[in-house]
């Protein structure tokens, strides 16, 4: 088994409506015991807005510690979900229900090495 990241990519700006995150969490939570029930789920989580990120980077004189996200944009990263597939076939699939479950773009990547 290979583990792969699955990004959720999610635009900037206001939440979508209580209800409609019901419906999002109420599908991701069904998704997450699919993908455990599979043996496949490693781990999940979501992000705060991109606006509580901090970006430390390494200088020869030291690190330099900055607010804020590294680069703007209209969207960024709100979540992922860690999984074991055997194959990138396998991992799209997962991808493409937890598309259809938030709604919002899913980056696919391999991890390096195999487990």
């Amino acid at each position: 088994m290979v583990q792969y990241l699955l990004s959720i990519y999610q635009p900037d700006g206001p939440k979508p409506d209580a209800a409609v995150l019901d419906e999002i969490s109420r599908k991701l939570d069904a998704l997450n015991d699919e993908l455990r029930a599979a043996g496949s789920w490693v781990f999940a989580g979501g992000l705060h807005p991109a606006a509580s990120a901090t970006v430390v980077r390494h200088k020869d004189s030291g690190s330099l510690i900055t607010d804020g996200p590294y680069v703007e944009g209209k969207e960024h990263l709100g979540g992922f979900t860690i999984i074991d597939a055997p194959d990138l076939d396998a991992a799209l699939s997962w991808a493409t229900k937890l598309a259809a479950a938030t709604t919002l773009p899913i980056e696919v990547r391999p991890f390096h090495g195999e487990r």
